[in-house]
């Protein structure tokens, strides 16, 4: 088969995630998801704890490294510094071998790369509560609050650090409904479509 790279972006509680591994399954390729932040995390010498709290965020410049880099204040801007550090780790594992990336603008990132498909996954939002409910264990006050700052932290790091892409169609080559298909269907669903386009 042809090298490749899938995509995946997602909103919150659509099952993204959980699609992508069963993709990965199926295809018998890796998927980056948590480990982009374990090589993050090393590249930049601090706990991947630390770099989760910045990981598909924005924010205001951080001081928490003054005392390190005192005349570099470049490096304040925490979360530039990660995006661009995680930006070099998705290149790198997009050249390697054929893999699935899950996030983090991977999609605009790789836009110039050949034999990339870029997917987005959805879900409305009675189905993403459902899920956060069942499948996370969360009431539902508190599963409404977390998609929607999820939501908007993953949409305002996409503006900010892709902001050519001026809608939710930038970059993306396929939106898809999970809770149309299920996530068994849709994983099918895009492991077919890999296979007939990318992957052959």
């Amino acid at each position: 088969m042809a090298h490749y790279v899938v995509t995946i972006s997602r909103q919150f509680a659509s099952m993204g995630r959980t699609i992508g591994l069963k993709m990965a399954s199926n295809l018998g390729i890796e998927l980056y998801d948590r480990d982009i932040v374990k090589h993050t995390a090393e590249r930049l010498g601090l706990e991947k704890g630390e770099v989760s709290h910045y990981d598909e965020k924005t924010g205001k410049r951080s001081f928490f490294l003054r005392d390190t880099y005192l005349f570099d204040f470049s490096v304040y801007d925490i979360h530039r510094n990660v995006f661009e550090v995680e930006k070099n780790i998705i290149q790198d594992f997009a050249k390697k071998e054929s893999c699935i990336i899950v996030g983090r603008c991977a999609d605009s990132i790789l836009r110039d790369m050949p034999n990339v498909l870029n997917i987005f996954i959805y879900a409305p939002i009675e189905e993403r509560l459902k899920n956060c409910v069942e499948q996370l264990g969360m009431d539902e006050t508190s599963a409404l609050e977390k998609i929607r700052k999820v939501d908007d932290a993953r949409s305002a790091y996409r503006h900010k650090f892709c902001p050519e892409c001026v809608s939710e169609f930038n970059d993306r080559h396929i939106m898809i409904d999970s809770s149309k298909f299920g996530v068994e269907g849709t994983a099918n669903i895009l492991t077919e479509i890999v296979k007939s386009s990318v992957g052959k």
